[in-house]
């Protein structure tokens, strides 16, 4: 496994996991995103959930772009080359996630576009006990700024499917050879009818939680439904939380199981999008199905110990930290270094920083210095 090293646009050691694989005439894009950016405002450092005709107060506030910005970071963060479709406002809150996400993580925003008079969605987190309570304001975007219905060149595209729902943009992109791994939200009308994901047929890669995989499949073992789910979608990969995550090769019969990282979980936000971020880098590094698992579930495992979404996506640095780190350990248990032994020849071995980390959270408003 082959990878260039550089610096990425948010000053950290920046890893290539494609370059052994490109060659002339490739897309310009690694992978394609469309969605919704959300402000988001995390507050950090609170003892409890807040208890109603009370004023809570708490330790540490931090500001993001949020929503599908989170994977967009994500993705950006592992070293693949990222193009956002989304709207943002003109607002000061869109002006500073478009800032945020082109300049500070170098994620191309040609598809995107300003929608003049149009409020930015904002989402305020509240993180305590491992755990978040989100409260959401927002405005339709304007009928006449929907997203390109011919979304550029990619490798790869990242799509939320919705139940009862098509998304014209995933047949043109599967039809242009881009692979599209999907995601799914929860089914408020509680059908849980896996033929109203009807773009399911153009993706590649299926990746709910266990509850959904449960539901949409009638079973009730995370396990049996992946392997049902792998009758629809050539590979279906299910997140079973604590217990790590299971994967099935439809077209194969390769099977993998992953445990998970046992980390302290500050703030899950975002953890999601991370590990199918993981999941789509190793899938186009050609990397082995119990590889990609294990990947995602660690730069999952990593997000979760800061707090905020985008914030929180790890990057090549944190992660050779990580890496460092566990092998320092006497009592080390030998089967599990070896789960991770592909990501040696991967990582940059000059300035690692200690891990884990804490990074510092921006805050809107303050003036920029030269």
């Amino acid at each position: 496994m082959t990878a260039s090293i550089g610096e990425g646009p948010h000053h950290q050691a920046h890893v290539d996991p494609l370059a052994a694989l490109r060659v002339p005439g490739d897309p310009p894009w690694d992978v394609y995103l469309t969605g919704t950016v959300f402000l988001d405002i995390i507050f950090t450092g609170l003892d409890s959930a807040p208890v109603r005709g009370t004023e809570s107060w708490a330790r540490g506030m931090g500001s993001s772009p949020g929503g599908v910005a989170n994977m967009a970071t994500a993705l950006a963060r592992l070293g693949l080359k990222t193009s956002l479709a989304a709207a943002f406002g003109d607002d000061h809150y869109g002006e500073y996630c478009w800032d945020a996400l082109e300049q500070g993580e170098g994620i191309d925003l040609s598809p995107s576009r300003t929608v003049p008079g149009w409020h930015s969605p904002v989402t305020v987190s509240m993180a305590y006990e491992g755990e978040r309570t989100m409260v959401s304001h927002g405005h339709e975007p304007p009928p006449e700024e929907p997203a390109p219905d011919c979304p550029p060149r990619a490798r790869a595209a990242v799509a939320s499917l919705i139940p009862g729902k098509r998304a014209p943009w995933i047949a043109e992109a599967a039809g242009r050879g881009t692979r599209i791994f999907a995601d799914v939200g929860w089914d408020d009308t509680g059908a849980w009818d896996l033929a109203g994901l009807a773009d399911l047929e153009h993706c590649e890669a299926f990746l709910p939680n266990a509850e959904e995989a449960m539901r949409y499949t009638r079973t009730d073992c995370p396990r049996t439904a992946a392997h049902r789910l792998a009758e629809s979608v050539p590979l279906a990969v299910v997140t079973l939380g604590a217990e790590g995550a299971y994967a099935v090769d439809g077209r194969t019969g390769d099977t993998a199981s992953v445990p998970a990282i046992a980390v302290e979980a500050l703030d899950p936000t975002g953890a999601g999008d991370v590990f199918v971020a993981g999941f789509v880098t190793g899938t186009l590094a050609e990397w082995p199905l119990a590889d990609r698992l294990a990947f995602a579930g660690l730069t999952a495992a990593l997000s979760v110990q800061e707090f905020g979404g985008s914030l929180s996506a790890p990057g090549w640095s944190e992660i050779a930290g990580w890496w460092r780190t566990v092998q320092s350990y006497e009592d080390q248990d030998p089967a599990a270094l070896r789960r991770y032994a592909f990501l040696a020849g991967l990582l940059p071995e000059d300035e690692v920083p200690p891990w884990p980390r804490r990074r510092a959270v921006p805050t809107i408003g303050f003036r920029r210095t030269a």
